[in-house]
């Protein structure tokens, strides 16, 4: 199933009043993956306080006074960066997230791609908490290929896969949605991107419980929720 356009809401149904796609290619800014890097370089500086600080090991106790020195010195300063990293990122989660809270803003395509992996989840929580939907979030690790859970006015229950890519959505990345729709063993399936989707990905997810919505067709479904 794709996005179509509807000027009556279909009762039990799993789709929206929304227009059809719009077929047009444009570039898309590179996901960044500042926060991954970030939570590995913490992880690793976590591990080696354990290391030198709990451990304890010979080698530290027989180095040069100006080394030891160095060296705490060197994980100050790395201390002090991080901390100023992550309370830089919490900013920006926290300044996303007003932007997203109340009345869904109408962001351009752009500003949908500018915003981070979570504040762009939250994004597509809130359109579809609008459409009248109960919805949980659960992406992050292990969320087992699930961003999104809703629950229907009916009871029925479907899931959300939300893609900020640079490249377009193909059919692999669709058959992977519907193998996730078995598992989670769901109604319906929504896969929500800021990319195009290719025709080979929408021929395959004709006549099976996905609804697929591309960049430009999100921004339109917002523009008409306005």
């Amino acid at each position: 199933m794709v996005a179509r356009f509807h000027n009556e809401r279909q009762e039990g149904s799993f789709y929206f009043d929304f227009p059809g796609r719009m077929n047009q290619d444009a570039p898309l800014a590179m996901a960044g993956y500042g926060r991954y890097v970030l939570l590995a370089v913490t992880g690793f500086f976590i591990i080696w306080l354990v290391y030198r600080w709990g451990a304890r090991p010979e080698w530290t106790a027989v180095l040069p006074p100006l080394l030891t020195e160095f060296l705490a010195l060197s994980e100050a300063a790395l201390a002090f960066t991080l901390a100023l990293l992550w309370g830089a990122w919490g900013w920006r989660e926290y300044k996303e997230a007003r932007r997203i809270t109340g009345v869904l803003p109408q962001f351009t395509l752009e500003e949908l791609r500018s915003l981070s992996p979570t504040a762009f989840e939250k994004y597509a929580a809130a359109l579809f908490r609008q459409q009248g939907y109960q919805v949980r979030r659960r992406g992050g690790a292990g969320d087992l290929g699930v961003d999104l859970e809703l629950i229907h006015r009916d009871g029925r229950r479907a899931i959300v896969q939300c893609k900020r890519y640079q490249n377009n959505v193909g059919p692999d990345a669709v058959r992977e949605l519907y193998g996730v729709l078995i598992h989670e063993r769901v109604n319906h399936a929504f896969l929500v991107t800021t990319a195009d989707i290719t025709v080979a990905a929408r021929a395959w997810a004709q006549q099976k419980p996905i609804t697929l919505i591309d960049g430009q067709t999100l921004t339109a479904i917002v523009a008409r929720l306005k």
